[in-house]
């Protein structure tokens, strides 16, 4: 008889747990501290360059140190909250997260920021896996849209206020202050997941497959790592075809060893299930499209529309607005009720390709035709995004809910890091220079800065426009496949029912 901390006692209550809607609160908090993470620097990076001496290679590696241990740990994070207990792997993440962000706000060099930022990706590793495995444990399958959709709208909430946090820090403290700040909101949350996150973990309590955690670690760190330094160093360069061409025998291994043992951590036959494949398909290039144009967005409102950080942030908040906005209030968790996940996946996609074409093409004219877009985008992200991570969790066993939640994350760390390298591409490819700072800077008149600038736009234009079929072209085949496998488990349910029917008419028949 298993434990109430193996089975999966959370969910298997009829109401959810008692207090699932404070738990909810309590691990979005954790959550959000993440996502912060992820933005935050960025604002920092004139500080840091005149305070630590910190050189280019040094910056990068204080950002990308975070993001290449945070997706290269999230599958196995995943397999690691489902064998040893979520609750356990949540407080292992705020422990390592506190800790991290505790060295890189007191570093006085950039090799111990550098160190912090890995610890901390640790940590966050564990962080973004485990809040939404615990979210479908506690909630009851009708819930889930609902509670998935708010912690989509934390995703958001994280994107538009993390150069806000920073900048506002900045302005007020040194640099440290931005890792400081993570203090209080980690032991909060650490005392709250103490005391009222209820332990729940896989009840067959599978053998650990650490050769498949070390293959999926090294192989997705890889690919971030290639993905990364393909626009900076060139797509044809040693370091980027070395760590690609690692990246692909080392996962193609990871395949062929999950496929032939008994206990996988990623179990390939999820790959046959038309939801899981149409959700993982449209994930990618939902996050292709979006991450890779909103990156060039950021770039639209300073070089273009001539924004200060500060401002530009604050120019794109109503995107993230939008998301809380309908995600909170429940707006989007109704409508999927309503239209079903792929209608609602249709809908997001086009309402996103929409609103990344309105940018394109009405953006450079003033704000208020990026307005337009933003406020698509946010509507779109708002039914999309719940959708397809519903769609994910729903494919997998809910004793593999920590699994589920990697291959989520993982989807959307390569599905973005892949949009701003390629996007960034069509940019360079179509706006011949160095940089835009650089050729600025070599333009003798106003009108040959104009021209430059207008040239830049032109770039940036195409590059949206590409992130816009990108999405459009996710949302077609995901929506396909969801219909596919529907329709296939409504005929499944339906042959069954008949076979059932002819065994009660067939033993009927046979009584005196």
């Amino acid at each position: 008889m298993p434990s109430t901390s193996q089975a999966q006692s959370p969910q298997d209550t009829r109401g959810g747990h008692p207090q699932r809607w404070l738990i909810l609160g309590v691990i979005c908090l954790a959550q959000l501290t993440v996502l912060l993470d992820n933005t935050v620097l960025n604002v920092a990076i004139p500080s840091l360059t005149e305070e630590l001496g910190a050189a280019t290679s040094d910056i990068q590696w204080m950002i990308n140190a975070y993001s290449l241990v945070q997706s290269g740990l999230l599958l196995t994070a995943g397999s690691a909250a489902d064998r040893y207990g979520r609750k356990k792997m949540l407080i292992t993440g705020l422990v390592l997260f506190g800790a991290g962000s505790l060295i890189a706000g007191l570093a006085d060099s950039t090799a111990q920021l550098i160190a912090a930022r890995a610890g901390m990706g640790v940590g966050g590793a564990l962080l973004l896996t485990t809040t939404l495995a615990v979210a479908m444990q506690i909630f009851t399958p009708e819930e889930h849209p609902k509670a998935i959709g708010i912690w989509s709208a934390v995703n958001a909430l994280g994107f538009a206020t993390g150069p806000l946090v920073g900048g506002f820090m900045l302005d007020h403290y040194w640099w440290g202050a931005i890792f400081l700040i993570n203090l209080p909101v980690a032991a909060l949350g650490l005392a709250a997941v103490v005391a009222l996150v209820p332990e729940s973990r896989n009840p067959q309590g599978d053998r650990p497959d650490l050769l498949g955690a070390v293959l999926s670690t090294i192989g997705m760190s890889s690919l971030v790592f290639a993905i990364i330094s393909g626009p900076e160093h060139g797509w044809s360069s040693g370091r980027v075809l070395t760590s690609g061409g690692v990246a692909v025998v080392v996962l193609a291994l990871f395949a062929w060893w999950e496929s032939r043992i008994p206990y996988p951590m990623l179990d390939m036959h999820f790959f046959r299930d038309r939801r899981f494949t149409g959700a993982v398909a449209g994930a990618v290039l939902i996050t292709f499209g979006m991450g890779g144009a909103l990156f060039l967005l950021t770039q639209h409102l300073q070089f273009v529309l001539g924004y200060g950080p500060l401002e530009a942030g604050l120019r794109t908040a109503p995107l993230a607005l939008v998301v809380v906005v309908l995600n909170f209030s429940g707006l989007s968790a109704k409508w999927l009720t309503k239209l079903g996940t792929p209608v609602s996946v249709a809908l997001g996609m086009v309402l996103m390709s929409a609103g990344l074409v309105s940018i394109a093409t009405l953006g450079s004219a003033g704000y208020a035709g990026m307005l337009l877009g933003l406020v698509l985008i946010g509507v779109g992200c708002a039914v999309a995004n719940p959708a397809m991570a519903h769609a994910v969790m729903s494919a997998i066993p809910p004793a593999k809910a920590g699994v589920g939640a990697g291959v989520n994350g993982t989807l959307a760390e390569f599905g973005n890091g892949l949009g701003v390298a390629v996007l960034g591409a069509v940019l360079n490819s179509r706006f011949a220079a160095v940089s835009l700072p650089v050729a600025l800077a070599a333009a003798g008149t106003a009108a040959e800065r104009d021209q430059v600038i207008d040239a830049y736009a032109d770039g940036l234009s195409v590059s949206q426009l590409v992130g816009a079929v990108a999405v459009l072209l996710g949302g077609a085949v995901a929506a396909a496949l969801l219909r596919r496998a529907e329709r296939e488990d409504a005929q499944g349910g339906a042959e069954c029912r008949a076979a059932a029917g002819r065994r009660g008419w067939s033993q009927s028949s046979r009584r005196p």
